[in-house]
């Protein structure tokens, strides 16, 4: 078979294949928690699920990248001393049934939490997101109240935008501000007793 025709061939073929993976999959808003579960094991993308609908979130760039490279090491070299777990995305974490987020970092105090689980975290006690310039409102309001929802003691917002860390507590079912950081002060922790981390060198890092 000439090269040209076996080659038009293989594009037919993976069209006709493409085709049918698109219609066998779930439309939007009616896919299961397995399904998604299935999905994310499949590819390399960030993928977020709530109650049937999936969202594919950005490719981090090389400043998001090294941000969280930075924030991962200081949050490592903390917890080494007091016995607590740190990992970053791709992780899943459950906030509850049929909801699943992609959190950019997230943490326990105690390495043998029961709720690290090996293919998805059934909770954290602290949670980090780097704020997406493509969809701020993710970062800054969706997750603000999805992380609540699942009774996550403290949740840092990093957006490099303005250079501020937001550091909220959990009081009740909501978020409350611990504090804004900005260059010039440092970030400090409401259940890391003693943890703190130089603004400016989160973004300068990048």
């Amino acid at each position: 078979m000439p090269l040209e025709t076996y080659s038009s061939t293989v594009s037919a073929t993976q069209e006709h294949l493409d085709d049918l993976v698109l219609a066998l999959l779930p439309q939007q808003g009616q896919w299961s928690q397995d399904a998604y579960l299935w999905l994310t094991e499949q590819t390399n993308r960030l993928l977020e699920f709530t109650d049937g609908y999936i969202e594919v979130l950005p490719m981090p760039t090389d400043e998001h990248q090294t941000i969280l490279a930075y924030l991962y090491q200081t949050f490592f070299v903390f917890l080494q001393t007091v016995g607590g777990k740190v990992l970053f995305a791709p992780l899943r974490l459950r906030i509850r049934n049929r909801k699943f987020r992609e959190p950019d970092m997230l943490l326990v105090c105690a390495a043998d939490d029961p709720r690290r689980q090996n293919r998805f975290w059934l909770g954290a006690d602290l949670v980090v997101e780097i704020v997406s310039p493509d969809k701020p409102e993710r970062d800054l309001i969706e997750k603000r109240n999805d992380y609540a929802e699942a009774q996550i003691p403290e949740y840092w917002i990093v957006d490099p935008r303005d250079e501020t860390i937001m550091v909220l507590r959990l009081e009740g079912d909501a978020y409350v501000e611990h504090g804004i950081f900005t260059r010039g002060s440092q970030a400090t922790s409401v259940l890391l007793d003693g943890f703190t981390i130089q603004v400016a060198a989160v973004f300068d890092a990048a």
